[in-house]
């Protein structure tokens, strides 16, 4: 099961307590049960039983899914803000997959869960351009997940999760799910703004963030500059990139009471490491926060290893892509496979160092174990930059580099070059200075990046750099290196060559 039992159990328990709040719309458990009851049931078919939903931040999007992935169906959560063609065209590859898969085994009519192994979600990554690659999930990988991330993250049916983001994104759709399975409220916004967010932690009483670390550095740093406060925030849980250090400083001034989380996974893999920074954010912990590229332990209930060519296990400090054995993964892609991204590498064999506890799953991120069997990540092997036969790994250069860059976002890419094969470029985005502080330019972002990058190897010094007008974001918030590179490429406006 995913949370449908668990949806129906707390519509009897708690039946008043609200489930789901988007803006002015609200629905409480037993409201939700009773409005995804009451949706058409799906044709029989010769596949899969697919809902494609198309909805934008609503009460509705949430009954659809749950009542999509009831009994053995299956749902494809679409952003809504994408282009009318790429909704289309990815529609029409989720019914040829369907149409593809055996036909689900006859069930009770009503809402409950279907069979551990079956496929409940066509989960799609996250991109800026093209049809992103599907990949499919078992109701299982959702229930163990839940039932290991609602005790780490300590989420009770007291709890109030906000995610300001569309919450078609992987990470909200999941904080959906584990707020309907725990009993607790979720809660989403119409339309993202800073300000909205802010407005929705006091007024709908968020316990609980969960969001990306750029839309957490704008909400912390909008609070600190308009006086909005933290309300009755207990835990803040990002994931999607690295956490800079100074945003972690600006989260202790905001929200000094705050339990602050973060966690590097995948799409495709689940949870893999996780970390606290300090003991609690705050005068009360007064620790040092981990440094940027850490990602903690492995997570309850998996296993990390970092392996080399071949599938070699690394030793301790050695770089080489991050597999992760657990109950969390998917089950691999619908489509989109071009044998570059999700791999497989199976248990018990010697590549996997002998041992029998199941196959290892990876995404090629690159990493490494510390001695102490913490996990660095420094970055996705396809956002790598070869330069002159050297290898780059941008959110390492991103992350020297914004040791002294104060208020402001560093963002590394590589651009064709003729000579180097790629040159490393760097955009600069000045955000706004903190409370009472003047807003740091482009200028003085420059001039602390080159102090910085001098300190670098040669190969890793940013040979240009670019002013940006905004920052370069996927749909879900996420930095795109991608999208940096493009804008450079077609000489978009959004990015000003300064140096």
């Amino acid at each position: 099961m995913p949370f449908i039992d668990q949806l129906r159990h707390w519509a009897r328990a708690d039946p008043h307590r609200a489930a789901v709040v988007v803006g002015t719309e609200r629905l409480s458990f037993a409201q939700l049960v009773e409005s995804a009851a009451a949706l058409p049931a799906p044709q029989p078919s010769a596949g899969a039983d697919l809902a494609v939903i198309d909805e934008p931040n609503g009460t509705r999007l949430a009954t659809r899914f749950a009542g999509a992935v009831a009994g053995h169906g299956v749902a494809a959560v679409l952003d809504s803000s994408w282009p009318r063609e790429l909704k289309a065209a990815i529609t029409d590859r989720a019914r040829a997959w369907a149409a593809g898969e055996p036909a689900p085994p006859a069930t009770q009519p009503g809402l409950r869960d279907g069979t551990p192994g079956s496929t409940f979600l066509l989960g799609l990554s996250s991109g800026t351009s093209g049809v992103p690659k599907a990949f499919t999930r078992s109701r299982e990988s959702w229930r163990a997940s839940f039932a290991a991330s609602a005790p780490y993250f300590g989420v009770t049916a007291e709890d109030v999760t906000l995610a300001p983001g569309p919450m078609a994104a992987s990470m909200n759709l999941y904080a959906l799910g584990e707020a309907l399975f725990t009993g607790s409220t979720f809660v989403a916004l119409p339309q993202f703004s800073a300000d909205a967010a802010l407005h929705s932690v006091t007024h709908d009483g968020a316990t609980r963030l969960v969001l990306v670390p750029t839309v957490l550095a704008l909400l912390v740093r909008r609070g600190l500059e308009t006086g909005q406060g933290p309300g009755a925030l207990t835990s803040i849980v990002c994931a999607g990139s690295a956490l800079p250090a100074d945003v972690v400083e600006l989260v202790r001034q905001w929200a000094p009471r705050a339990r602050l989380f973060q966690y590097y996974g995948a799409s495709e893999l689940g949870f893999v490491a996780a970390s606290e920074a300090g003991d609690r954010i705050g005068p009360a912990g007064g620790e040092t926060p981990q440094e940027p590229l850490c990602a903690g332990r492995a997570f309850p209930g998996a296993e990390v290893s970092v392996r080399g060519p071949g599938g070699l296990p690394a030793s301790v400090g050695e770089c080489g892509s991050i597999y992760v054995r657990g109950p969390y993964a998917s089950n691999g892609y619908a489509w989109g496979d071009d044998g570059l991204a999700f791999h497989v590498l199976p248990g018990g064999d010697d590549s996997g160092g002998g041992d029998s506890g199941g196959p290892w799953y990876t995404v090629h991120d690159q990493g490494f174990l510390d001695g102490s069997g913490r996990l660095h990540v420094v970055g996705r092997a396809s956002d790598m930059i070869v330069t002159g036969g050297a290898n780059v790994y941008p959110q390492q250069v991103e992350a020297d580099l914004e040791a002294d860059a104060g208020p402001g976002t560093v963002v590394v890419t590589g651009v064709p070059d003729a000579v180097r094969g790629q040159r490393v470029v760097a955009g600069l985005f000045p955000d706004a200075g903190g409370p009472g502080g003047a807003p740091v330019m482009a200028g003085q972002l420059l001039a602390a990046c080159r102090r910085r990058a001098a300190a670098l190897p040669a190969h890793q010094r940013p040979t240009r750099y670019y002013a940006l007008a905004e920052l370069p974001l996927t749909g879900a918030g996420k930095l795109s290196r991608t999208l940096l590179q493009a804008w450079i490429g077609e000489g978009d406006g959004r990015a000003q060559r300064i140096h």
